[in-house]
């Protein structure tokens, strides 16, 4: 009798179990029933191609100096920023010596000798960008992260000079081996003399004649949530939905978290749990983000590596999106004025990804509404800049927005200030 009645109990707490683990799974307190699909997952859809760390890394801007005090700029994907850029990856750069940065007088310099220069933005570390140069590794230079690259002809002197500047502001090595002739330098520097003029004024350039841009609409389509949930979880047929107030949803396995927000448009994905890798340099940071995206959406157009910190323990790793091809170049899309599009960050924890935030919109195939257009140039640029102070960087870009035919791209003037603060120059 005991037995049967220790078995009946057993049977019922069973029972019991199995009950509570579906109210768990399927139905928590206060929230909202399970996603339900037909199979277990959803076949995951590629959102765009896989890209090698090399494809992402290249000068925001070509700068040519001709002496005299005239200059000339080259953005990327026009013909003579091709040109020079692949001729210097073919280069060979060795023999690092370090000095203050304030040893020489670069604006000086930047006048008064014909040369070439490479600007990274924010930096680049000096072992991502071997992976495009021909960098030796040198023990006093491959901790490094480099900002801009100088090269140039100086008097009298048979080989080019080359300058690597850190991107702590601090210091610069000369690459005292540089496979570069100054008649190699020359060619380079006569590419630019029949192109646009440009002024030096306090580090950055203000062009003479105003710069032809591609003002366009393009067709998009936007990239399911179920799409994207497929990748970014394990098994999607478990997760929930939480509705928030700002219209915004919140889809969670309990462990991880995707919001959709922007009526769709913009996901932010979140997993705090995920386990450390436990090495944090820049250099990894960016290749493992480079990984995480190929294998979690892909790519939808072109982009450069911008941003990479590797000093703290929380990290964070941004990638431009790029429009444009040709004649006038590429230019980056920047993604303010509340409207986000254009970049893909991530968010690093001793190497691991632990947040992944980009656009859910990509440009459809066909035929695009487009008109080219001047930006603003010589005295009336000028004048505009004239208004403001702790200028250190001007260019030109892209300001998205949406339009009833599609996604505008609007051509206009940006600066970036000693703040770190970007602006549409108005």
């Amino acid at each position: 009798m005991k037995e049967k009645v220790k078995s009946l109990l057993l049977t019922f707490l069973i029972v019991c179990s199995l009950v509570q683990s579906y109210f768990l799974i399927y139905r928590l307190p206060g929230s909202n029933p399970v996603v339900k699909t037909e199979n277990d997952y959803i076949k995951t859809v590629n959102m765009g191609a896989e890209m090698r760390a090399e494809e992402l890394i290249f000068p925001a801007q070509i700068s040519i100096h001709m002496g005299d005090n005239r200059h000339t700029v080259f953005y990327p994907d026009s013909m003579f920023y091709d040109l020079i850029y692949s001729r210097l990856k073919g280069r060979m750069f060795e023999g690092f010596q370090r000095y203050p940065v304030d040893n020489l007088n670069w604006s000086e310099i930047r006048s008064r000798y014909a040369g070439v220069e490479l600007q990274f933005g924010s930096g680049v570390p000096v072992s991502l960008l071997q992976k495009v140069m021909q960098i030796t590794a040198d023990p006093i230079f491959e901790k490094e992260s480099v900002h801009r690259v100088l090269i140039y002809n100086g008097e009298n002197e048979e080989r080019a000079r080359v300058f690597f500047f850190s991107s702590q502001g601090d210091v610069v090595y000369e690459a005292t081996k540089a496979d570069l002739t100054v008649q190699d330098v020359k060619q380079q520097v006569d590419f630019g003399k029949d192109w646009i003029p440009y002024t030096l004024k306090d580090g950055y350039y203000i062009p003479e004649k105003p710069i032809d841009m591609v003002e366009t609409v393009l067709k998009i389509g936007v990239f399911s949530t179920e799409q994207i949930q497929s990748s970014l979880f394990f098994d999607p047929s478990i997760t929930r939905i939480i509705r928030e107030k700002d219209g915004s949803e919140i889809y969670t396995d309990s462990r991880r978290s995707l919001q959709v927000k922007q009526d769709g448009n913009w996901i932010n994905y979140t997993d705090p749990a995920a386990p450390s890798a436990g090495e944090n340099s820049p250099a990894k940071n960016a290749l493992s983000s480079i990984d995480f995206i190929n294998q979690h959406g892909g790519w939808n157009g072109s982009y450069r590596l911008e941003q990479v910190d590797g000093l703290e323990e929380m990290d964070t790793v941004v990638f431009r999106q790029y429009f444009g091809k040709g004649q006038f170049g590429a230019f980056p899309i920047m993604d303010f004025n509340n409207f986000r599009y254009g970049t893909i960050s991530l968010d690093m924890r001793q190497g691991t990804i632990t947040g992944y935030e980009r656009s859910l919109m990509y440009v459809k195939a066909g035929d695009w509404e487009k008109q080219v257009v001047q930006l603003s140039s010589g005295k009336e640029l000028k004048d505009k800049i004239g208004r403001l102070s702790g200028i250190v960087n001007l260019y030109p870009a892209y300001l998205p927005s949406l339009s009833q035919e599609g996604l505008l791209l609007r051509p206009t003037w940006i600066v970036e200030l000693k703040s770190g603060a970007v602006h549409e120059l108005k």
